[in-house]
């Protein structure tokens, strides 16, 4: 994006004028159909950071985006979502980094928990392969979630050394385990296990699969997120990179989805 473009962007609309925009689409939403559980892929904050802030560490972006999650959960709330799910860290991001550029973004991604979790107005919960982590940052993630059991408020996932792949891999080896703890045999549970069974032993068993995923930074794919949960899934591709992404730009989301028509595969 040219640069003047996003001086333009940056600060146009004026505040007021801003404000009274997102008022007119939060009162065209239809409040019936807003989505119990919206996920985001916060995408772009490197290229964010290398446009913003040339010649400067990768973890400006890293710090610029959990900001904008934070905003993001507001955001949520307010619009009376049950639950949230913030992807923040892939296992593929874990193989592909280095280690120079991975530890600025884990004391980022822990801040983000921390914070998330000091309001004590959400239940916190850390979803992915933990134990990919480092122990102490797995131990932060752990005990920072663990101080939100009480919390009766929205609940927000935070999708960390996260991919579709390992998640399907430990829901089965979860259901293995326990069916063969009840005595069944391999090939009893080959014949007879249900796809709702298998749910169970998912990340996220128990919650809502995602109404409404949101990709950010003009990228259109999955990549791997909620892989089974996304099945039915509604999709919101914005071409802000996600340090960018503006309550306008959640609001159009929302009044999209609340548009379409879903048939849940009918």
């Amino acid at each position: 994006m040219p640069a003047f473009r996003r001086l333009v962007d940056r600060f146009w609309p004026p505040k007021w004028l801003y404000a009274t925009y997102v008022s007119q689409l939060r009162g065209q939403l239809d409040e019936g159909r807003v989505p119990r559980h919206v996920a985001v892929l916060a995408d772009g904050n490197r290229r964010w950071a290398r446009l913003n802030a040339p010649g400067k560490p990768l973890d400006v972006g890293y710090r610029a985006g959990a900001d904008k999650l934070l905003e993001f959960v507001e955001w949520c709330d307010e619009a009376n979502i049950q639950v949230v799910t913030l992807w923040v860290l892939s296992t593929d991001n874990l193989d592909r980094a280095s280690d120079d550029e991975l530890a600025p973004l884990l004391r980022v991604i822990e801040d983000l928990v921390t914070r998330l979790a000091a309001t004590k107005r959400w239940q916190v919960q850390a979803v992915g392969a933990l134990d990919l982590l480092p122990p102490e940052c797995s131990a932060n993630l752990t005990q920072c979630a663990a101080s939100t059991e009480g919390c009766t408020g929205m609940h927000v996932n935070v999708a960390v050394s996260y991919g579709g792949r390992h998640e399907m891999r430990d829901a089965v080896r979860s259901l293995l385990a326990a069916r063969a703890a009840a005595g069944a045999t391999l090939e009893e549970v080959a014949n007879t296990v249900e796809v709702e069974e298998i749910a169970e032993h998912l990340y996220t068993k128990g919650q809502p699969d995602p109404d409404l995923i949101i990709r950010s930074s003009g990228e259109q794919r999955l990549s791997g997120f909620l892989m089974w949960q996304s099945a039915h899934s509604e999709f919101y591709f914005c071409e802000a990179l996600w340090p960018d992404f503006r309550k306008v730009d959640f609001m159009r989301a929302l009044r999209d989805y609340t548009r379409r028509e879903r048939r849940f595969g009918r």
